[in-house]
C-alpha cells in the first residue's frame, strides 16, 4: 500500500521558512523522481519542485527559484522542501508524490500559510 506522510507546514509571516518533510512508503522509493505539489485556495494542483532519483537533477517552479530547495533522502525514504522568503502566495496544501508516475494515491498534505 502506497503511502504518503507529509509534516512541517504551518504558519508563518511573510519572509519566514519553513522546511516539510514527507515520509513515503509502499514502493521502492529510491526508484523514483520525487516531487513536492501545492493547492492554493480555489486552485488546481501544481508541481512546484521534482528531484532526480540520485539526486542529481532538480527541477523548481520559476517563481520558487532562489527561495526553495528540494532534497531527499533514499535511506530513509524521506523527502524534503526547505522553503524561505516565503510570500503570502505560497500559501497552499503542500503534498508530496512521485513524478512521472501515478499511484492513484495522494497523502493527507500539510497547511502552509504566509500571513501578517
Amino acid at each position: 500500500q502506497v503511502e504518503f506522510v507529509e509534516s512541517g507546514g504551518g504558519l508563518v509571516q511573510p519572509g519566514g521558512s519553513l522546511r516539510l518533510s514527507c515520509a513515503a512508503s509502499g514502493f521502492t522509493f529510491r526508484d523514483y523522481v520525487m516531487g513536492w505539489y501545492r493547492q492554493p485556495p480555489g486552485k488546481e494542483r501544481e508541481l512546484v519542485a521534482s528531484i532526480s532519483r540520485t539526486s542529481a537533477i532538480t527541477y523548481l517552479k520559476a517563481s520558487t527559484k532562489g527561495r526553495f530547495l528540494i532534497s531527499r533522502d533514499n535511506a530513509r525514504n524521506t523527502v524534503y522542501l526547505q522553503m524561505d522568503g516565503l510570500k503570502p502566495e505560497d500559501t497552499a496544501v503542500y503534498f508530496c508524490n512521485v513524478v512521472y508516475s501515478d499511484f492513484g494515491s495522494w497523502g493527507q498534505g500539510t497547511q502552509v500559510t504566509v500571513s501578517s
